[in-house]
C-alpha cells in the first residue's frame, strides 16, 4: 500500500466544499482513495459502472435524503451524467439546513473538460483535485528506476516482477481500446486507435504533425486529432503548448505530445527492462516525459507548464510559470552528461527566467554556471512541492 500524498488535498476540500471530484486516469488508485478516507467518517458507497447501484439511485432525491449524514461516493460519475443537474437541487437543499460540505466524493476517469455536466452543474458547489500515477515522491529512493520502467499506475508498479508488470499494462491498453474509447462517441476499429497510440509512442516528446500521422493511418486529420484530443482528456496524453511572449521570434505554435505514464509508454514500445530502453531511440525522450509529469504533478496550484522552440535553435523542455508569476526553465538530461546544448541558453536568455535548471536522474545539486542549477529530479520535486503561494 502506497499513501497517496492528495489525500490530505481532499480532505481538507471535504471540509470546505459540499462536493470533491478526483478527477484520473482509470486504474490509477482513486476508488482505494476513496475508500481510506471513507475509513474516516460514516459513508456509503455506489459504482455507477454496477447496474445495483445503479438501480439504487432510480430516485436519487429519495436515495439522497436518505444518507444526507453521511458521505455519498459516487464512483465512475461519467456513467450517470444526468445525476449531476439532481446533485445541484440536493446540495443547495442541505446548505439551506446549515450543511454546507462534506457530502459527496464524486470520482470520474476523464479531464473536467469531458465531465462538463458538472462544471455547467455544479459550479461553486465542487472542488476538483487531480489525481495521477505514483509520483517520484511517493516512493522509496531504491524504487525509483522501477517507477520510471513500470510507470505509476499502482497495479503495474507493484507487480510481483517486470513481466507480470507488463501484462497489467497491456491489459489496460487493451482495456481502453476496446471499451473506454467507444463508450465516449468513437466509432474507429481498436486496431486503428491502437496504431495511433503506438506511433505516438515512437513520436515521443515531438511536435505534433497531424497530417503524417493521418498518411500512416490513411484516416483524415480532423479525425486524427479528434482521437488525440480524446486521450487527452482521458489523461493518457499529455499535449504541451509552446510558451509565448513578445520576444519578436518565429515561435513554434504546435504543442508536443508525451504519453503521458511512463510505464504505458513502455508498454506499447515493448521495452520491458531498463536493458531494452537503454538501447532504445526513445530513451531520452521517456526520460524527458517522466520528468516533466513528475515536475506538473507537485507544482503548486495554479501553475502552467509550456515548451520553449524557436527558429533560431533557442530550445527549453519544460518552463514553468509559477503562481506568482515567477518563470523557470527546465532542461531535462539523463545520464552523466548533463551540460545543456546552445540552444537552453540561448532559450533562458529570450525568456528571462527567474531560474534555470538542469535536472537529471542523480541527487546531485550544484551550479553548472552563475544561471543555472543542476539537480536530480527527486531534489527537484522536493523542493518545488513546498513552495508556498
Amino acid at each position: 500500500m502506497i499513501e497517496r500524498s492528495i489525500q490530505t488535498q481532499v480532505e481538507k476540500a471535504l471540509q470546505r466544499q459540499p462536493a470533491v471530484g478526483i478527477v484520473g486516469p482509470r486504474q490509477v488508485g482513486k476508488t482505494t482513495l476513496a475508500f481510506d478516507i471513507a475509513k474516516t467518517c460514516s459513508s456509503v458507497y455506489l459504482d455507477l459502472e454496477s447496474y445495483r447501484d445503479r438501480e439504487k439511485l432510480s430516485d436519487p432525491i429519495l436515495f439522497f435524503e436518505q444518507h444526507e449524514d453521511q458521505l455519498i461516493i459516487l464512483d465512475e460519475i461519467h456513467r450517470m451524467p444526468e445525476i449531476f443537474q439532481t446533485l445541484r437541487g440536493v446540495i443547495d437543499g442541505l446548505r439551506r439546513k446549515g450543511k454546507p460540505s462534506g457530502h459527496f466524493l464524486i470520482l470520474g476517469s476523464a479531464s473536467v473538460d469531458l465531465l462538463q455536466q458538472s462544471g455547467e452543474t455544479l459550479a461553486g458547489r465542487i472542488a476538483y483535485v487531480d489525481m495521477g500515477p505514483i509520483s517520484a515522491l511517493e516512493i522509496a529512493e531504491d524504487q525509483f528506476m522501477q517507477l520510471w520502467i513500470r510507470g505509476g499506475f499502482p497495479q503495474s508498479f507493484l507487480a510481483a516482477d517486470d513481466h507480470i508488470s507488463m501484462a497489467i499494462r497491456k491489459d489496460l491498453i487493451r482495456t481502453y481500446l476496446t471499451r473506454e474509447i467507444s463508450q465516449y462517441g468513437v466509432r474507429s476499429p481498436a486496431e486503428t486507435l491502437e496504431r495511433l497510440w503506438m506511433m505516438l509512442a515512437h513520436n515521443q516528446g515531438n511536435l505534433l504533425n497531424s497530417s503524417s500521422l493521418a498518411k500512416g493511418l490513411s484516416i483524415a486529420s480532423k479525425t486524427v486529432n479528434s482521437y488525440i484530443d480524446l486521450l487527452v482528456d482521458l489523461l493518457l496524453v499529455r499535449k504541451l503548448k509552446p510558451y509565448h511572449s513578445n520576444f519578436g521570434k518565429r515561435i513554434v505554435k504546435s504543442p508536443k505530445v508525451y504519453i503521458r505514464d511512463s510505464g504505458i509508454l513502455h508498454a506499447l514500445l515493448s521495452l520491458n527492462s531498463f536493458e531494452q530502453l537503454a538501447g532504445h531511440p526513445v530513451l531520452g525522450q521517456s526520460w524527458e516525459a517522466f520528468v516533466i509529469e513528475n515536475i506538473l504533478a507537485v507544482s503548486p496550484y495554479g501553475t502552467k507548464g509550456y515548451f520553449y522552440r524557436c527558429s533560431g535553435g533557442a530550445e527549453v523542455d519544460l518552463v514553468l510559470e509559477l503562481p506568482d508569476g515567477q518563470v523557470w526553465s527546465i532542461e531535462t538530461k539523463y545520464g552523466l552528461k548533463s551540460r545543456p546544448n546552445k540552444g537552453f541558453y540561448f532559450g533562458i536568455e529570450d525568456i528571462k527566467s527567474s531560474k534555470n535548471f538542469v535536472i537529471n536522474s542523480s541527487t546531485d545539486n550544484y551550479r553548472l554556471s552563475t544561471d543555472v542549477t543542476l539537480m536530480g529530479l527527486v531534489p527537484f520535486i522536493n523542493m518545488l512541492s513546498s513552495l508556498q503561494f
